[in-house]
């Protein structure tokens, strides 16, 4: 994880919140969350480098369409990233 971008680590929350999302649907979100719309030509790069790093596995859906989804290397880092930021911040409680 930590040879990850912060931009390919949310790529992985958004494919994992999702039912094998198309990369349209991941820019949708993603586009929501982050102020400076992302391009396709930023996504689909750092889409391949997950797949390359095999954290996420890329499907086709139809001729035109492909999705993504977290392999289960992919959801081992995602848990084990978790747990690390869930031991140093809680969220649901305030001081």
């Amino acid at each position: 994880m930590d040879q990850l971008t912060g931009f390919q680590r949310d790529l992985l929350y958004v494919i994992a919140g999702k039912d094998r999302p198309s990369g349209q649907e991941i820019l949708d979100d993603i586009n929501h969350y982050i102020d400076q719309p992302v391009t396709h030509g930023r996504l689909y790069p750092n889409l391949d480098t997950l797949v390359e790093k095999e954290l996420v596995e890329k499907g086709q859906l139809d001729r035109r369409t492909n999705y993504y989804a977290l392999t289960p290397k992919g959801q081992r880092v995602l848990q084990r990233r978790q747990e690390w930021v869930d031991q140093y911040v809680d969220v649901s409680s305030s001081h």
